[in-house]
């Protein structure tokens, strides 16, 4: 399993980064919150996720573990696939999502494209339990992030 890939930031679009990592160019699939983050670098770290199917396999990076752990608990939803995630991950910041999710706001869910009635219900209903052990802090009412079960590394 990769953890993470270092190097230098040689090509950046909404959708791709690629980073040279000892003279091999890794091309990772990126949200639009990782782009926002690593834009203007030219050393970055990505967290990162290989998705290996019979037919392609395919690098997704993440500028944080939050976001990378979030894109696996995603994907483990049923019918959610991995551009699925990136999708929603790219419509909320982590901690957005996890306020999403822990309420139960189906609607700010069928916002993103693609995501209907049901699959938004599967994703709140799968994931409600499992988002609260993850170190990501949901937004406050007041527009402040509020700790959710940090860990001690």
């Amino acid at each position: 399993m990769i953890e993470y890939i270092r190097g230098k930031l040689e090509e950046l679009t909404p959708a791709l980064a690629v980073v040279d990592c000892g003279g091999v160019g890794y091309g990772l699939n990126i949200t639009l919150g990782t782009f926002s983050a690593i834009q203007g670098r030219e050393e970055v770290k990505l967290f990162a996720v290989e998705v290996i199917r019979e037919d392609a396999y395919t690098l997704w990076g993440f500028a944080t573990r939050g976001e990378r752990e979030l894109f696996l608990q995603l994907t483990s939803v049923s019918g959610i696939g991995a551009a699925m995630a990136r999708m929603i991950l790219s419509a909320f910041t982590p901690a957005e999502l996890v306020e999403v999710i822990s309420t139960g706001n189906d609607r700010a869910l069928k916002s993103v494209k693609g995501i209907g009635p049901k699959a938004a219900q599967r994703v709140i209903v799968d994931l409600r339990d499992k988002i609260l052990g993850l170190d990501i802090a949901p937004t406050s009412p007041q527009g402040t992030t509020a700790s959710v079960n940090s860990e001690v590394q």
